[in-house]
C-alpha cells in the first residue's frame, strides 16, 4: 500500500488521524530530540567533566559522553515513562505497533539505531522511521 492509497499517515497502523495516539509529527520529533540531546550535554558536562569545544583527541572517552548519556536517557526512560524527556515534554509517547508497552529490548534496539543516524531519517508512508520499524514501535501524540 502506498501513500496515496492512505488518507493519511498512520492509518494503515489503525491508529487516528489527529487527536491522542496519532503519528506525532516531525516538528515535535525535532524540538525533542534537541531537548534530549540538550540535557544530555549538560549532564555529561556536569558528571564527566566533558569540554563541548576541546578537539576530539584531546578529550579522550569524554568526547562520547553526550551521546553515551542520551542513549542512557533513551534506554531508561522510554520503557518507564513511555518516551524521553523531550518525548514527553512535548506531548508524545512511544507505544508498540500493535499498541501496548514497548517492553525492555524495543528501546535499546531503538536508540542502537537513532545512534547511527541514517535509519533515523528514512521514513515510510506512515511517518515511520527505520529504527522505529526495526524495533516495531510508533510515535504518536499523548
Amino acid at each position: 500500500m502506498t501513500r496515496a492509497e492512505n488518507s493519511y499517515p498512520g492509518e494503515r497502523l489503525g491508529l487516528p488521524e489527529s487527536g491522542p495516539g496519532s503519528i506525532a509529527h516531525l516538528g515535535r520529533r525535532v524540538i525533542a530530540l534537541i531537548l534530549d540531546y540538550s540535557a544530555a550535554t549538560i549532564l555529561a558536562v556536569a558528571f564527566f567533566g566533558y569540554d563541548p569545544w576541546a578537539l576530539p583527541g584531546e578529550a579522550g572517552w569524554t568526547h562520547f559522553a553526550p551521546m553515551l548519556v542520551f542513549a542512557a536517557m533513551q534506554i531508561v526512560f522510554i520503557p518507564t515513562i513511555g518516551g524521553s524527556p523531550g518525548h514527553r515534554v512535548l506531548g508524545m509517547r512511544l507505544i508498540r505497533a500493535g499498541g501496548g508497552w514497548t517492553g525492555l529490548w524495543r528501546p535499546i534496539v531503538r536508540t542502537a539505531l537513532l545512534l547511527l543516524v541514517i535509519p533515523a531519517v528514512v521514513w515510510d508512508a506512515d511517518h515511520r522511521a527505520l529504527h522505529d520499524k526495526a524495533a516495531g514501535t510508533v510515535l504518536v501524540r499523548a
